[in-house]
């Protein structure tokens, strides 16, 4: 059992470097290009943090039907960190990370799952704090727990898929997807270079750039423009920060979603056409209306 869990995630460290729409630690998404067969009905179905939130997860597997779907693409981000828990209080997320790997086998160039915060968190073995809970803690112990002295051997291996992920998604349409953007703060300390090279421990530390990609918020307009004309985008989509109605429009070209409630949404996007954010927010989905 041990060693086919870390097969698997070695798969998906594979999987994720080997993904055909993958330059470097970005995932770029044509519209309607020869790449994805011209076809008009080109989608990607976008996800914000998940933490653990297994029934969100099966909704959003539903409503993007991959399988029935051959030019649709998702992005996901933040599965670990919350919901079930074991009879110890340990946070049990690890095994949604494990399903979304096989998903990512089953459509290899179809799921990105992107970096979030709590990811580097996991990497750095760092604090992190959710509901009054430190996660690092609750989740390494419930992974000993379960997996006793073959625990290590499994972290390393959750560890070094989560290094692997991506750090964003940018559209031919200027639709740019990431877990956050860095903070006003930091934002001229923010290295594009990131995008281009292998990641490192340190980049997500503070202040490293994967880390200043996965933890800002409440960024002002100045800021937001700022990072719109680095990537040469016009709209951002983000997670991160907590909505309790599922999605805010928290600037001129920002819209953030969530997916770890029962008010959770998704973003159902066309790439092959170009957006607003008022057009964007047209295309949002709760995630309590699909069966």
């Amino acid at each position: 059992m041990p060693q086919t869990i870390i097969d698997l995630l070695n798969k998906g460290v594979e999987a994720g470097n080997t993904d055909r729409f993958r330059r470097g630690n970005l995932i770029y998404l044509p519209g309607r290009s020869a790449e994805l067969g011209r076809s008009p009905d080109t989608q990607l179905i976008a996800a914000g943090d998940i933490h653990g939130h297994r029934r969100n997860f099966e909704r959003i597997i539903a409503f993007a039907d991959l399988a029935n779907n051959p030019n649709r693409h998702i992005v996901m981000q933040e599965i670990i960190h919350g919901g079930p828990e074991d009879a110890e209080g340990g946070c049990l997320s690890y095994k949604l990370l494990f399903d979304a790997v096989r998903y990512k086998l089953s459509f290899p160039d179809r799921v990105h799952i992107i970096m979030g915060n709590h990811d580097t968190s996991f990497i750095n073995n760092s604090k992190v704090m959710k509901n009054g809970k430190e996660m690092n803690r609750s989740i390494r112990l419930a992974l000993e727990r379960e997996f006793q002295e073959a625990g290590d051997d499994i972290k390393l291996a959750i560890k070094q898929f989560l290094l692997s992920q991506p750090l964003a998604v940018k559209c031919e349409n200027r639709i740019w997807l990431s877990h956050s953007l860095p903070n006003d703060r930091f934002a001229d300390k923010f290295d594009p270079k990131i995008l281009d090279r292998p990641l490192e421990n340190n980049d997500c530390e503070k202040p490293g750039s994967a880390y200043l990609l996965t933890w800002g918020r409440n960024m002002s307009q100045q800021t937001l423009d700022k990072m719109a004309k680095l990537f040469n985008v016009d709209i951002f989509v983000l997670g991160h920060q907590p909505q309790q109605q599922g999605w805010s429009r928290a600037g001129e070209n920002l819209i953030i979603i969530a997916s770890d409630h029962n008010h959770g949404c998704l973003l159902s996007i066309d790439l092959a056409i170009s957006y607003t954010v008022e057009t964007l927010t047209d295309s949002i989905v709760p995630l309590a209306s699909i069966s």
